[in-house]
């Protein structure tokens, strides 16, 4: 089988696995990585949304063989990490901001959230009502005023 190698969660991993599995299986069933979920495979819901250096992406939607050995996949495991804490700001704000109810598209929610913050502050400003409105993670238990209450208290923490 053919060895694919890049950075998850700032550390090198490789893995023997066919070029055409997709991210998420081998982040879950090959690392043991389970923060992503799986949703829908198709990119839709966004559950599985992970980052790659630095962006927004859905990891489901891409085979294995498409990332480089100098990729960085994070996904919320890793989260805390880029700012050296114990929980990024934007999982205290999900806490203080009692988002979750099930909490399974959380971790893609959060995600999405940091990089759409990251984002807005790339282009000189900060997150407001449209780039919320640009979101498109699935939550089915309909927290989505939550969700962006707890959105725009994270971005004002980093």
């Amino acid at each position: 089988m053919p060895e694919h190698t890049f950075i998850l969660n700032g550390k090198p991993v490789t893995v023997d696995i066919e070029d055409d599995v997709r991210l998420l299986w081998v982040l879950r069933d090959v690392l043991g990585v389970t923060g992503p979920k799986y949703g829908c495979g198709l990119g839709v819901c966004q559950a599985c949304t992970s980052h790659i250096n630095g962006k927004a992406f859905n990891p489901c939607s891409v085979p294995v063989k498409d990332i480089r050995a100098d990729d960085e996949i994070t996904t919320i495991e890793g989260l805390p990490a880029t700012v050296g804490a114990e929980l990024h700001p934007m999982q205290e704000a999900w806490l203080e901001y009692d988002v979750a109810q099930c909490g399974y598209c959380q971790p893609g929610q959060i995600m999405t959230a940091v990089a759409k913050v990251r984002q807005a502050r790339d282009e000189g400003r900060e997150i407001g009502e449209v780039d919320l409105d640009e979101i498109r993670n699935v939550c089915r238990c309909g927290t989505y005023h939550r969700i962006r209450e707890a959105i725009v208290a994270g971005a004002k923490k980093y």
